[in-house]
């Protein structure tokens, strides 16, 4: 009993830490391609659903939380040392709104998904650039504009007012893409 308890304690102490070369998608699916996880099936499964490339995907999460689960916003402070509220709502993986995952949960019926869960923020990724496609006519392929409608909405989008922040987010987004592209093609995954 006891010995299948610390092998549960190990099990779940690897779930909640990042992988640790984040820049190498092939790494990042050899690190957690193990027997409770496989992100490599999980992305692929995502693409294949919504039609959006695995690298674009991975390169989103990358931008958003570096691949860590609990990621939040950081905290506002009130006089400078008094904890107050966080910027927004965004929690995981996906850094994923409050409103906007429950509306990915009634629209696809993943009632039990979670955010801190890999599986579930790749699939909520995958949806929102689906639904980005469909609403605001972007690529599939294309990782700079999906991620510009990730970060503002789509309504944001629409309006086109982005920041150099957004816009130097978005590259990045769409520069780690093609690199995953270039990993994953030689690595096979």
């Amino acid at each position: 009993m006891r010995i299948a308890f610390f092998i549960a304690l190990l099990v779940l102490a690897g779930c909640g830490t990042a992988p640790s070369r984040i820049d190498n998608a092939c790494a990042i699916f050899a690190q957690r391609d193990g027997l409770f996880n496989n992100w490599a099936r999980d992305a692929r499964h995502a693409s294949r659903e919504y039609g959006v490339p695995v690298p674009v995907l991975m390169a989103t999460i990358y931008t958003e939380s570096s691949f860590r689960a609990h990621a939040r916003p950081k905290r506002t402070y009130i006089l400078g040392f008094i904890p107050w509220k966080r910027a927004s709502s965004a929690y995981g993986y996906a850094q994923a709104l409050d409103g906007t995952w429950a509306s990915y949960k009634r629209e696809t019926g993943r009632w039990n998904a979670s955010r801190s869960d890999f599986g579930d923020a790749i699939h909520f990724v995958a949806w929102y650039h689906n639904k980005s496609n469909r609403r605001n006519g972007i690529s599939l392929g294309d990782g700079y504009r999906l991620y510009l409608a990730y970060y503002a909405g789509h309504a944001g989008y629409e309006r086109g007012q982005f920041t150099s922040g957004i816009r130097g987010a978005a590259q990045r987004s769409a520069h780690m893409a093609s690199q995953y592209e270039r990993q994953l093609r030689a690595c096979g995954y």
